[in-house]
């Protein structure tokens, strides 16, 4: 007999599902050795900009927040290039899934669990994302924080999914590869997994995690058991 230790597991969507790296595929060329940096620049700024907005309550749409983002991280390599920028952006809607993704969705889904996105991205930017990387079929919900109007880790955020999926706290699986996510997830109730892609040291952050993982291909197997 298959046992749940949850009933629901909710993601990140950004650098847990989807491979920010992959929005500077193809642009070798144009970035040559600046690559790396400006996707590490970009990604802080994007990140640094949700945080301060949300404490100055002064909210924008992630989408908004992502060419700002990069706006600052051009600018700070002295790259004016805008069809490049143009071309980053269109990219960020068309990320590719990490490869172990599609199965690791299916087989949670193929054991009973519904399946979800928790995510800063807004509504049209998810469905690009989703859409783009074939996971439509594979999730139950994609919620975006456009619901409440503030971004994570504020604990509204988290009460927005569990409303959705009507499940105490402690039934639902929630798992990010943002230790502060993780860490937001984890001080909410949720039992939470950190997917640590880099091998980053632990974050001395509020809220127990359930565990860590390199990635997501053992998930399934610790959600349920028999």
């Amino acid at each position: 007999m298959m046992v749940r230790e949850v009933d629901a597991v909710v993601f990140d969507a950004y650098g847990t599902l989807f491979d920010l790296a992959s929005a500077l595929a193809g642009e070798e060329r144009a970035l040559g050795e600046r690559g790396p940096r400006l996707g590490e620049l970009w990604r802080r700024k994007q990140l640094e900009y949700t945080w301060l907005r949300s404490l100055m309550r002064r909210h924008a749409d992630f989408a908004q927040v992502t060419a700002e983002a990069l706006d600052h991280a051009l600018a700070a390599l002295g790259i004016a290039d805008a069809p490049l920028r143009h071309r980053l952006l269109g990219a960020y809607r068309r990320l590719a899934a990490y490869p172990e993704v599609p199965a690791m969705l299916a087989e949670l889904r193929g054991r009973g669990l519904v399946t979800a996105i928790l995510s800063n991205g807004e509504p049209e930017m998810l469905h690009d994302a989703v859409a783009a990387a074939g996971l439509a079929g594979l999730l139950d919900h994609v919620l975006s924080v456009e619901a409440v109007g503030v971004f994570k880790p504020d604990p509204r955020v988290y009460q927005h999914a569990q409303t959705v999926l009507g499940l105490r706290r402690a039934r639902i699986g929630f798992v990010s590869a943002n230790a502060w996510d993780a860490h937001g997830g984890a001080s909410f109730g949720f039992r939470t997994w950190w997917v640590n892609r880099t091998g980053a040291p632990p974050e001395p952050l509020p809220g127990e995690l359930a565990g860590t993982l390199p990635d997501l291909a053992a998930l399934p197997t610790l959600v349920t058991a028999g």
